[in-house]
């Protein structure tokens, strides 16, 4: 093990470059890479892997490479656990984003920069605020009792790295071919990027996986109980539900709410979209609760530690020493008031000042929760979804208590459980980094004032991030009701189609928002969402977004990446449920029904209404992942411990695998909303029959794993 008696590597009275402007200006660099590739993870299967790790060890790397070629001065440890702690933010931002705001997508609502990048900022910081005076009491006297896997071992690599051993190479590696499997599957379409194989003698049934390499380092990295588990729901939801359902219901007269149109008319992604995503959404929910409670005494715990200990220890002389050193509790509370300020007057969140306070003690609560289960259990299994149905759920309560049930609250109430989320989420990094400086020896102060700034950088480019994926997976259909809206004042600004559909139409058109806050009449013809109309006022084009889009191809029949957002969904469906009362109550309690009988099994109902809710594309390579980590572990015998499992040579390959094949990702976005880029790059007609082909996709997929396989054998330096 890493530590059996607390000794700091770096004594207190030892002098040593800590807090300066290069490692501060890496880790905002490495926190808006990692937050980027966090967030289309998040997006894509709803969860994200801690980046302190990778973010320690591309610091070492890229500090010794300044060093070695440029002659700059050799980082010190603590520096370059500045730079882990600044970087780190951006991740768990990014999870809290993508768990809450794409439900204004589901909800009618547009994706508004300004109202994601309050919420980012606000959520971002006050979970760095409010782990400030808990410090004491969970990193310090809790030492040896709360472990913080992710920040032992990531310690342990710092460590490791100042004493003269480096796995950035098997990081840089992982990340190059993450970026470049991606670029050319996804980018010049050499092979097919989801294979599938649909089976006529059972109808309903198919199976696809989604060949990418950031599943696969994402199975990897989960291993391979939690990744069966996953793949288990998506076994049920393609081969048992569906085709359930398309049996059943396949001689039906009328459309069987909630959807409008028959089952024997549907394709197997029309009946999981109408039918099994709501029974998998309701089993996220059940999941999230139910971990929330049997971390109850936890809770408890944690929440009286908190309050009781917010001021620092001293020595006996009753100076400080500087591992002792945190930003001053009155800093805490001018911030804290501050933020209510902030959260009271921001115009993107229109809450009052009831729900800032709120927020306030929500946040105390489940910073307090999140950074005490991550000390142990990890980042991994750390029950943020839970935390915040839990949230959303009381919230909707109040409101529904004291009558506010209007549109305007729907917002208002999804507002308050993202900054919650975000909250939550970042102070369970924040706790994980100051565990790790702790080990190390380094200044709580400037650990404290490094996740200020990473928080604060990461949170106002996330938006952009966000918006820029929506948009670029966002298809313009002419495919929908007839229907004119008769008065013209209810239209916003006029604007043009983005992205392929603009070559075909660059027509302006009248925004017409439809929700059921601003043209709830019209919610009898046209489904919540955006709609772009004409001078005359006809309905022309149906904006359907990139995330939780309900059309996987354009009018001229080519494909389009969608990304699911499960969280978010379900945030959605609480909000309707409670103050509209407009759900499919039957679907969500099969789901819930579904995760008590999991739970009654001994197996974890989360991760496998995870798979339920995704598609079956989604959880296959994730199992693969599994799969290969399960066969190095075997190779490589049982006796490794808990942090060299951490971070270990395949752990470090699949985070790079994530980070590249993320923003290979993201940078494709950008070609498919610029005119005739996409087109340029797509080489299918040069692979000929190869590019279709479902066994050619497999097989660069299996060479792929078969790499990770190779690399996660190898012992790391």
């Amino acid at each position: 093990m890493l530590i059996k008696e607390f000794k700091p590597f770096v004594s207190a009275a030892e002098k040593m470059k800590e807090f300066s402007l290069g490692p501060i200006l890496m880790g905002v660099f490495l926190g808006i890479l990692f937050g980027a590739s966090s967030l289309y993870l998040a997006l894509k299967v709803g969860m994200t892997v801690s980046a302190s790790i990778p973010v320690a060890v591309l610091s070492i790397t890229l500090f010794k490479g300044l060093s070695n070629v440029f002659g700059f001065r050799k980082a010190t440890i603590l520096e370059n656990n500045m730079v882990q702690t600044t970087g780190s933010a951006g991740e768990s931002i990014a999870f809290g984003v993508a768990v809450t705001m794409p439900a204004l997508l589901i909800l009618g609502y547009d994706l508004d920069l300004n109202r994601i990048m309050t919420v980012s900022v606000l959520g971002g910081l006050l979970g760095v605020l409010m782990m400030i005076p808990l410090r004491q009491a969970l990193i310090v006297k809790e030492h040896g009792k709360l472990i913080y896997p992710e920040g032992t071992a990531c310690a342990e690599v710092l460590i490791v790295g100042e004493k003269g051993g480096s796995s950035g190479k098997i990081v840089f590696g992982g990340f190059f071919l993450g970026l470049f499997y991606k670029f050319f599957n996804v980018g010049m379409h050499l092979w097919k990027d989801v294979p599938e194989k649909v089976f006529g003698f059972f109808k309903g049934s198919a199976i696809s996986a989604e060949v990418s390499p950031e599943l696969l380092g994402v199975g990897y990295i989960i291993g391979l109980r939690t990744s069966a588990i996953m793949m288990g729901g998506g076994v049920l939801s393609s081969f048992v539900l569906i085709p359930m359902i398309a049996l059943f219901g396949g001689n039906l007269t009328e459309a069987l709410y909630p959807a409008k149109i028959l089952i024997k008319d549907m394709a197997i992604h029309d009946i999981w979209r109408n039918y099994v995503l709501y029974i998998g959404a309701g089993a996220v929910a059940a999941g999230g609760i139910i971990s929330l409670f049997q971390s109850l005494p936890t809770i408890i715990g944690g929440a009286k530690s908190g309050l009781a200990s917010v001021f620092g220890s001293k020595t006996a002389t009753g100076e400080k020493l500087r591992t002792e050193d945190d930003l001053p509790f009155s800093f805490v509370i001018v911030g804290t008031l501050l933020m209510v300020a902030a959260l009271w007057f921001a115009p993107a969140l229109h809450i009052n000042l009831f729900s800032a306070i709120l927020i306030i003690l929500f946040g105390f609560l489940f910073v307090t929760v999140s950074s005490r289960l991550t000390g142990e259990i990890g980042s991994s299994s750390n029950p943020i979804s839970g935390m915040t149905v839990a949230t959303l759920l009381l919230t909707c309560l109040v409101f529904l208590a004291v009558g506010w049930i209007g549109p305007e609250y729907r917002v208002g109430a999804l507002s308050i459980a993202a900054v919650v989320c975000i909250a939550a989420s970042n102070g369970g990094t924040t706790s994980q980094d100051l565990k790790t400086g702790y080990i190390l020896g380094a200044t709580p102060k400037y650990q404290q004032i490094g996740l200020l700034i990473g928080a604060l950088t990461s949170a106002l480019v996330i938006g952009y991030s966000l918006k820029l994926l929506n948009d670029a997976s966002t298809v313009y259909s002419k495919k929908v009701p007839e229907y004119v809206v008769q008065d013209m004042s209810l239209l916003k600004h006029k604007q043009t189609i983005h992205g392929p559909e603009k070559s075909q139409d660059a027509n302006e058109y009248f925004v017409f928002q439809v929700n059921e806050q601003s043209n709830p009449a019209a919610m009898s013809v046209l489904s919540p969402g955006k709609y772009l109309v004409n001078d005359s006022g006809k309905v022309v084009y149906l904006v359907d977004p990139g995330i939780n889009g309900i059309l996987n191809k354009r009018d001229d029949g080519s494909s389009v990446t969608k990304y699911e957002a499960p969280k978010a969904r379900l945030m959605s469906l609480i909000i309707d449920g409670i103050l509209t009362q407009k759900l499919p109550w039957g679907l969500v309690l099969l789901g819930v029904a579904l995760a008590l009988v999991l739970e009654l099994c001994g197996i974890s109902a989360l991760p496998f209404a995870v798979g339920v809710y995704l598609p079956i594309s989604a959880s296959a390579p994730i199992f693969v992942g599994g799969v290969v980590r399960h066969l190095v572990e075997r190779k490589s015998g049982k006796n490794q411990t808990d942090a060299e499992s951490e971070t270990g040579s395949g752990v470090l390959f699949s985070s790079g695998l994530i980070a590249g094949g993320a923003i290979a990702g993201i940078l494709l976005a950008l070609t498919q909303i610029m005119e005739g880029v996409s087109d340029k790059l797509d080489f299918s007609n040069a692979m000929g029959t190869l590019a279709q082909s479902d066994l050619f996709s497999l097989g660069v997929f299996l060479a792929a794993a078969v790499t990770l396989f190779v690399v996660g054998r190898k012992k790391n330096s």
